[in-house]
């Protein structure tokens, strides 16, 4: 059984809970304002489950993270770096989404964003799989609320 570096392991999980909380900043201006007026969608999940479904999502980020950046002695160091960068894009992109969509109070700058962010993360998907399959596994779930997320960003966007 491999040894867990739990310095990295810390960093690798507060990262992404650091990107959630920087594009929550962009939510509290807006979110019991405009967000509140604007007309949904009836598949528009109740407010609650956003922050426990985030909160997860960004805890599986991290492990897969951990997965891929613990394992830097096994791979080519430039390979690791490099998905690492990718990581690092689609997690700016994430907080981006936020800043776009409740910052700006966009959701069609936002729509468009999350497409780009949607293909990142399926990038970061395959490319962390190639590294460690459980990594790129771990990503899945993060797609799949995106892609509900893009959807759900489309129908605000037309119903407003």
């Amino acid at each position: 059984m491999k040894k867990i570096n739990y310095r990295k392991l810390a960093i690798s999980l507060i990262i992404p809970q650091l990107a959630g909380f920087l594009g929550s900043i962009a939510n509290i201006t807006s979110l019991d304002t405009w967000y509140k007026g604007l007309i949904k969608p009836v598949f528009n999940p109740p407010g609650w489950i956003f922050g426990p479904v985030w909160t997860l999502l960004f805890v599986l980020m991290g492990v897969a993270l951990y997965l891929v950046w613990d394992n830097k002695g096994i791979f080519n160091k430039y390979k690791v770096d490099f998905v690492i960068k990718i990581f690092s894009l689609q997690i700016i992109l994430n907080i981006v989404w936020s800043w776009l969509f409740f910052g700006a109070m966009s959701p069609l700058l936002a729509l468009l964003e999350i497409i780009v962010l949607w293909v990142a993360i399926l990038w970061n998907m395959v490319v962390f799989y190639r590294l460690n399959k459980t990594a790129g596994y771990l990503l899945l779930p993060y797609l799949l609320w995106v892609s509900f997320a893009s959807v759900l960003n489309f129908s605000l966007w037309w119903l407003n």
